[in-house]
């Protein structure tokens, strides 16, 4: 492993403690949405109202077990609901509650503003080349990922 490499795994660990202490901040200040709920609530905001909780979990690469007790946090918090499925009485779909929308909307402003502060000092250029790379990196290291497994699975 050369000394790039093991540089980005510093500047990796600095970002896991940033992202720890930016969800301890907006825990303490904007709790609309208990901790570690809020990419679930982003992803069954992004699907169609009606979405499943196996669909969920297939998209946000998390176990059922996972997604269901996320689920179940926030039904019990009224950010989520669950509905009937018309096509299948035994499953439920789940929607964003008029409240889970406004908790997810205030939590986004909240990221927006943190962001605007911490990245004043850069070019608009800067932010673009920053989001691309950041976009080419995550999609990359999926795609390691996913071919580790699937090298673990052919063995």
């Amino acid at each position: 492993m050369g000394g790039d490499v093991r540089e980005l795994v510093r500047r990796l660990q600095d970002l896991l403690r940033s992202i720890r202490l930016i969800k301890q901040r907006r825990a303490e200040e904007q709790p609309g949405i208990p901790l570690g709920l809020v990419g679930i609530l982003s992803q069954i905001d992004g699907l169609a109202d009606g979405c499943h909780a196996r669909e969920l979990a297939l998209r946000a690469r998390l176990d059922p077990s996972t997604v269901s007790r996320a689920v179940a946090a926030l039904v019990a918090y009224g950010l989520v609901e669950r509905r009937s499925d018309p096509a299948d009485r035994r499953a439920y779909a789940l929607a964003v509650t008029p409240e889970g929308r406004t908790a997810l909307t205030d939590t986004q402003d909240w990221y927006a503003r943190l962001l605007d502060r911490a990245l004043a000092g850069w070019t608009a250029d800067e932010v673009v080349a920053f989001g691309a790379g950041l976009h080419r990196f995550t999609r990359d290291l999926e795609v390691a990922l996913d071919n580790h497994d699937n090298l673990e699975a052919a063995r």
